[in-house]
């Protein structure tokens, strides 16, 4: 890892609810190589958009972090936007998700997957 990733890995904080789903979700598909990849794209309402995937691998250049013996994987060009931020597993009138609260979003959308920096 770089110096940047390791600062995000560690900036990064992951909520129970979080570790508790995709600890949920990989048992239920039966794959213990089952991560959660959080990326950032361009687009959304505000100019970026979270995303989160199941992976099986990861890249040479990838942040990996493990919390309970789950694992979480960022792309090198999404960690540059996560620091800080807080990863969450909610469960609300709008429906089942995972979601991030950013402190660097200068703004965000009204569902909250897309931000501006």
């Amino acid at each position: 890892m770089t110096d940047v990733a390791d600062a995000v890995a560690e900036a990064l904080n992951i909520t129970a609810s979080a570790v508790s789903k995709v600890r949920e979700l990989v048992v239920e598909e039966h794959n213990a190589d089952l991560m959660l990849r959080v990326f950032v794209t361009g687009g959304g309402c505000a100019g970026f958009q979270y995303g989160f995937t199941f992976d099986e691998s990861t890249d040479d250049d990838d942040t990996l972090i493990e919390k309970e013996g789950i694992r979480f994987v960022i792309d090198s060009l999404s960690v540059q936007y996560l620091g800080g931020s807080t990863v969450d597993y909610s469960e609300g009138l709008e429906g089942s998700r995972f979601v991030i609260q950013n402190p660097t979003a200068s703004t965000t959308c009204g569902c909250g997957s897309s931000f501006a920096i």
